[in-house]
């Protein structure tokens, strides 16, 4: 726990400085005009007094223990002054000292060599190179970034100190009351984990808020974040999105699955609310804040002005949300109370003239209709509007029992009216776009919230033999697994492998067509070979000897000069099964978080649209089938575009046999089917197509002994 950083009793600033600007001074300032009634023992060679405090020349002169030690002196000073803070008992150490890992390896050693004092002594450590924290349910302010916000109920953590300001600034400008901010720098120690287990517990604490660069340990973020996630929202804005940090592979996988794809199926595992950018963050932290969540997708429009109703209802639409249907007495009941002119048909639009009290009627119609999830109210600023009574009348009306998000949209106009939202605790967005952004957030976290319990399904298969398989071709370096290999290990874990045998000849390759059966297909097996159509590599639909023969000749003869380098195993003759549409099932093994899985339709759909899916494993039957059916082309797996329903609980399967065997084992770092051909509802789905690679095993380094000591070479 982080209690002694939060609730100190007694705190030792070491650099503390009479100068204003230096971020000695302003710490100091902040602990005294934040109203902290703890002890602070301000630390400075030259002594002196701020503040009112005397400023000891050595923390040594001071006859006591202390809790938390803010160490603001030059990078050359913080280890002795670390050492002297934990020989005085602290507790934690906010180091606000840049200049560590930040700047390179020299500054990474010291920071690795200040986290072993701290861990060595069990004290916990902030930073460094962080803006401190404040609680201000304790009235502390131990950090340099201005004046205290005002108390409430979100807890902040921020990898970035400069960003840590912007959102006190922007919290105060919203008037959203925070319970704790802390910035914590380079994660020496202290990291986001620690942040979120705290906050997840923090009785303080209704909604969780961070901002993250980087993650240090994808399992137990996971794991802590899910924890937090269960009990209250956590929303996080994760920068760096631009770049994929690591190689670009040759399935279509790890083209599509870059550290961002990663992240949001991290976020997603977990319950996160992920922001994507910086406004976003307070709207999603506003809305979820002051609401209680939807019970369902239905949303209902209340607007003075048809176009911005307009507006919302595309929003609502794109979003994956409804726009609800009014229960058909309470219809009756607003035409009976709205004017003529005024639609009841949602959006409901209460005209430009509507009275505040148009307002209070339609809502409180609105709250009592079972069809009606959630409230978004619009109001544009016309010549009889009176935004701050409609603002206040609003407030009235709504009883809590479902969440209502407000637009006010204009400037100067509105601003009465803002205000009174602001004062009521009612969220307020300057376009329907964002309330219905806020409002989808919202959604998204009820329905994790009661999502049922994950039951992963293990399979019975032939481990074994996939284990031998897999062994041996590490053994021989062999990495990239040809067809035929990666088929026998799919085999090996329930997958449908069509009757198939390897060939080294023509003759072959007709004696076992005649074995097999028609139709066939014929593809080139060679690990130095991915994509073999590019290169001549696969022919489909043979239905004669000649066709075989003739084949295996010209596939050859198209290998050597378009591949000369390649390795060829030889040609792989396989019987082809019954059509039916083609999927890609696939994994990336991302080095934070494991195994990720990915979804798509084959063809133009992945080549073309990118309309893929990604989900981290284990995956659960319900995830699989909440993959397949958030991509747009969904509607064609279930035969709703002229075509024939597929059997969609055999891809689920095919997805959950992939989670099974990827986690089984570590060493394939990417795998594909493509394409898996599914049928329809009753018949084995089978895979045509499929590829290994695997992890470089472990190199093992000889020994010799010199003069009884053992070197590794």
């Amino acid at each position: 726990m982080l209690t002694h950083l939060f609730y100190p009793q007694k705190i030792a600033l070491l650099g503390a400085s009479r100068v204003p600007g230096k971020v000695g001074h302003d710490i100091m300032a902040n602990l005294v005009d934040g109203g902290y009634t703890g002890t602070i023992i301000p630390v400075n060679p030259a002594g002196g007094e701020l503040f009112g405090h005397t400023v000891l020349s050595s923390l040594d002169a001071y006859r006591g223990a202390i809790d938390l030690a803010i160490i603001a002196v030059p990078r050359s000073e913080v280890m002795t002054s670390a050492r002297e803070c934990l020989q005085k008992g602290a507790r934690t150490i906010a180091v606000i000292t840049a200049g560590f890992k930040e700047t390179g390896r020299d500054g990474a050693m010291l920071e690795q060599e200040l986290a072993e004092l701290c861990r060595r002594n069990g004290a916990r450590l902030l930073g460094p190179n962080c803006l401190g924290l404040l609680n201000t349910g304790h009235s502390l302010n131990g950090s340099f970034a201005g004046a205290m916000p005002k108390a409430g109920r979100i807890g902040v953590f921020s990898q970035s100190g400069a960003l840590c300001t912007s959102i006190l600034d922007v919290a105060r400008g919203r008037d959203l009351g925070l319970s704790k901010l802390v910035s914590i720098g380079n994660k020496a120690d202290i990291t986001e984990d620690d942040l979120l287990e705290y906050f997840g517990n923090d009785p303080d604490t209704d909604v969780i808020v961070g901002y993250l660069e980087n993650i240090v340990a994808g399992d137990n973020f996971i794991k802590c974040a899910t924890e937090a996630a269960s009990k209250k929202p956590v929303i996080i804005l994760k920068s760096g999105t631009s770049q994929a940090g690591r190689r670009a592979a040759a399935s279509h996988t790890g083209v599509m699955a870059g550290t961002d794809t990663a992240y949001g199926a991290a976020f997603k595992r977990a319950g996160v609310i992920r922001a994507d950018t910086f406004e976003s963050l307070f709207d999603y932290a506003t809305a979820l804040s002051m609401q209680p969540l939807p019970k369902g997708n239905r949303v209902l429009v209340v607007t003075n002005a048809g176009g911005p109703g307009t507006m919302a209802a595309d929003a609502i639409e794109h979003s994956g949300m409804t726009v609800a249907e009014l229960a058909t007495n309470t219809a009756a009941s607003l035409r009976e109370r709205l004017p003529t002119a005024a639609s009841v048909a949602n959006p409901i639009d209460v005209l430009g003239d509507a009275p505040p009290a148009r307002y209070g009627e339609t809502i409180a119609a609105a709250q009592n209709d079972d069809e009606v999830d959630a409230i978004i109210i619009i109001l544009t600023p016309q010549a009889m509007t009176d935004p701050a009574e409609t603002a206040r009348t609003i407030a009235r009306t709504i009883d809590g029992s479902k969440p209502v998000l407000v637009s006010f949209m204009g400037g100067r106009e509105v601003m009465p009216g803002a205000d009174e939202l602001v004062k009521a605790g009612l969220p307020n967005f300057p376009s329907p776009e964002r309330a219905v952004a806020a409002l989808k957030a919202m959604y998204d976290y009820a329905v994790w919230k009661a999502r049922p319990p994950r039951i992963v399904t293990r399979f019975k298969v032939n481990r074994r033999r996939a284990d031998h398989i897999i062994t041996r071709s590490r053994a021989n370096n062999v990495l990239q697994l040809n067809e035929v290999k990666t088929k026998k290990i799919l085999d090996a874990y329930g997958f449908a492998i069509p009757p198939g045998r390897l060939v080294a000849s023509a003759e072959e390759a007709v004696e076992h067509a005649r074995h097999i059966g028609f139709p066939l297909a014929m593809k080139i097996v060679s690990s130095d070979i991915i994509h073999k159509s590019e290169v001549g590599g696969v022919r489909l639909n043979l239905t004669t000897i000649q066709q075989v023969r003739d084949s295996y000749d010209l596939m050859m003869m198209r290998i050597k000069q378009r591949a000369p380098e390649a390795r060829i195993d030889g040609i792989y003759v396989e019987h082809m099964g019954d059509p039916g549409i083609e999927v890609i099932l696939s994994m990336t093994r991302d080095p934070q978080f494991g195994p990720m899985l990915m979804f798509g339709l084959g063809g133009i759909f992945v080549e073309v649209l990118k309309d893929v899916t990604f989900h981290l494993a284990p995956i659960t039957h319900e995830e699989a089938i909440a993959m397949l059916r958030s991509t747009r082309s969904y509607t064609i797996l279930e035969g709703k575009r002229g075509g024939r329903a597929v059997d969609i609980d055999n891809i689920a399967t095919g997805l959950q046999r992939i989670s099974q065997l990827t986690t089984d084992f570590p060493e394939i770092i990417e795998m594909e089917i493509n394409p898996f051909i599914v049928g329809e509802f009753g018949t084995d789905p089978v895979v045509a197509d499929a590829r290994i690679t695997l992890a470089e095993p472990p190199k093992r380094s000889k020994s010799y002994f010199l003069k009884g000591q053992e070197h590794g070479i």
